[in-house]
């Protein structure tokens, strides 16, 4: 509790001045008193949640994420709006005093006309996060793209990938919708679904409402998975390793049980017409602190050199710190883990941006180096604030095409 002191002055001291722009503009008290219940309220829940003994595993308590969220970020912009209108006003007052202004006069009164910009400017983010946690986290999008590469098997062009990541089972709330998304992905009819990590949000038993939807997930050549970061149990307690161990060993259980081949440190071999690719798929590997359980050469030990290669891992990290100059034939690496941060804007082939990205440099979408490519997949699920905007929930279908040669 006491790492969130600071941020709840933090809170407190935003509210009170964002309250000042609420007062230039009316002086109506009950406008005032439900100003001042709402962010009491919102506080007193969002203390509560953080404090709750199930604040990591039960999802309501995302919604108070959410609506904290909600009424916090538009506060912040009113905040910097009024702030510069605060320094003008410094300045000016301080010019006047110095020409001989009275003392009542020294700092000239707050602009209705800028207070009510702010509030404005504010109302945007406030409709937006709002829209994402009712309609946007459901709002599924099929990305396609086609990928040529000089050294595909000819059996393999036209071959498709359908990629999905971070279900985070643990977060829904809505089974239609989440059927939906499923029968979403089978229409594609690809010849094989990659699941790229975090299937729950903390423990096993999140996935058994939602065991019998996933299980209906079909392909010609199978549907593979790995794990994430979320699915070891590292982020809530445990009364024992063994507990922990158990539950990691139950999730995996129950991915075989649907139907889905779960690569740990392995590799398979596709088939077709006496031609073969190889797929991989490591355990979690991530900068930054993330647990670093891939072992790639384990997983490459019966891949050779020559192998068209299609890696599998959870986290884009790993790509650009030990894969993407990997000695071995890695062509294309499906990696998911960003979410998009669930929150920027995209304009289909003009604009992407998202506060992730100065995180990660590989956050959403294809990326090529050194001939090779990524796909970070923006995730099916939703994790922490219960909605999305402007970076919509993914489902990926990729085309592998043999590249013609040209005389």
């Amino acid at each position: 509790m006491l790492r969130w002191i600071i941020p709840i002055v933090f809170y407190i001291l935003i509210d009170i001045y964002a309250f000042q722009a609420i007062k230039t503009i009316s002086k109506n008290h009950f406008i005032h008193g439900v100003y001042v219940l709402s962010s009491v309220a919102i506080l007193v829940f969002f203390i509560y949640a953080i404090t709750s003994p199930d604040a990591r595993t039960n999802p309501k308590m995302m919604y108070i994420y959410g609506l904290f969220l909600a009424l916090f970020v538009p506060k912040i912009i009113a905040v910097i709006a009024m702030f510069g209108e605060d320094v003008i006003r410094v300045f000016v007052g301080v010019f006047y005093k110095i020409g001989g202004g009275s003392e009542a006069s020294f700092m000239p009164s707050r602009r209705k006309f800028v207070s009510t910009v702010a509030l404005g400017v504010a109302a945007i983010p406030f409709a937006a996060l709002l829209y994402g946690m009712i309609k946007g986290k459901y709002n599924y999008k099929v990305l396609q793209y086609t990928l040529e590469f000089d050294d595909l098997p000819s059996s393999f062009d036209g071959y498709t990938l359908t990629q999905i990541s971070d279900i985070h089972s643990g977060s829904f709330d809505n089974p239609e919708k989440v059927k939906y998304a499923v029968d979403l992905v089978n229409k594609q009819q690809s010849d094989l679904i990659l699941f790229t990590g975090d299937l729950v949000n903390n423990v096993a038993q999140e996935m058994d409402a939602w065991k019998d939807t996933f299980a209906t997930l079909k392909a010609t050549d199978g549907v593979y998975s790995v794990l994430g970061n979320h699915d070891y149990g590292d982020y809530v307690s445990w009364e024992s390793a063994e507990k922990k161990q158990e539950n990691l060993q139950a999730l995996i259980a129950l991915q075989k049980d649907m139907g889905w081949d779960v690569l740990l440190n392995e590799s398979r071999t596709i088939q077709k017409n006496q031609q073969a690719i190889k797929l991989v798929g490591v355990e979690n590997w991530g900068e930054g602190g993330f647990k670093k359980a891939g072992d790639l050469e384990k997983a490459c030990a019966d891949v050779s050199a020559q192998d068209f290669t299609i890696l599998m891992s959870h986290d884009p990290s790993h790509w650009q710190s030990r894969v993407k100059e990997h000695p071995k034939n890695i062509q294309l690496t499906l990696s998911g883990h960003t979410h998009g941060m669930q929150f920027g804007i995209e304009i289909p082939g003009w604009f992407k941006w998202s506060p992730v990205k100065y995180r990660y440099q590989n956050w959403a979408g294809i990326y090529k180096e050194f001939g090779r490519y990524i796909n970070v997949n923006r995730g099916f699920g939703y994790l922490g604030y219960p909605g999305r905007v402007g970076i919509w929930p993914e489902v990926t279908v990729i085309t592998l095409k043999k590249k013609s040669k040209t005389a």
